[in-house]
């Protein structure tokens, strides 16, 4: 009696089985839920981007077969965008596909003496060729992609996620000092003065430092008052008057 019972169970089961999957072979795509991190962030890619993208290169989800939709190419043709870091799609079993994208955010562009511009995201990674306008500080002179990538993403990362210094920073200029180093001078969307940070190092800590002496002095003397002010020495901020 087990025995034929068990037996039941199992014909039982097989049947359900090949019938859920006679009918994932006729189920449609009923819905494309589109995820995107950093939104709120950036808006560089929305879902007529991404829509768009996947039509050019013939791939169609809503209403195809779920069993047409393939997950890895549609991931592998959405990495070609130059502002998608990272995207994971799948399908789910009320229907959907889901695609989860994480994009690249600029932080700075980089126009370096005689040579094209490209953008910079805050892992260093290059952006070029893009239709979008972004409004960004823009870092310009003597400038290597190995010195953007390694020093100036650090810097324009900083900046980004500084409420205060994303909007005082309009201009970042880098030169090459007597030591043959790369020297850097901010240009401040309020005020006339020069800003000299000198070597990257420790520029966290230099620009603390600017912040403390722009609540203090700044708010009382006028943003006028000086011409330049040095934060390359250690603990110091050396300002010249204007004349």
């Amino acid at each position: 009696m087990v025995a034929v019972l068990f037996l039941g169970i199992a014909a039982y089961i097989v049947y359900a089985m090949a019938a859920m999957s006679d009918g994932d072979k006729e189920e449609k795509c009923k819905d494309l839920v589109l995820n995107i991190e950093d939104a709120e962030n950036a808006d560089f890619i929305n879902r007529e981007s991404v829509e768009k993208l996947l039509h050019n290169n013939n791939i169609y989800i809503k209403g195809e077969l779920l069993k047409d939709i393939n997950v890895r190419r549609i991931e592998q043709v959405l990495k070609q965008d130059q502002f998608i870091d990272n995207v994971q799609c799948y399908k789910t079993a009320n229907g959907k596909v889901t695609i989860n994208i994480h994009q690249r955010t600029p932080v700075l562009y980089i126009l370096p003496d005689n040579q094209d511009g490209y953008y910079i995201d805050a892992n260093g990674e290059i952006i070029r060729n893009t239709d979008y306008p972004i409004n960004l500080p823009v870092a310009t002179g003597c400038i290597s992609q190995k010195y953007a990538s390694s020093c100036l993403a650090l810097l324009g990362s900083y900046l980004a996620e500084n409420p205060f210094w994303n909007n005082q920073i309009e201009q970042i200029y880098v030169s090459i000092n007597h030591d043959k180093r790369y020297s850097i001078d901010l240009v401040p969307r309020v005020g006339q003065q020069n800003i000299h940070l000198g070597s990257i190092n420790n520029f966290q800590r230099k620009l603390e430092r600017l912040s403390i002496f722009y609540k203090k002095a700044m708010t009382s003397i006028g943003w006028n008052k000086y011409s330049s002010i040095n934060l390359e020495y250690d603990n110091q901020i050396i300002c010249k008057k204007t004349n």
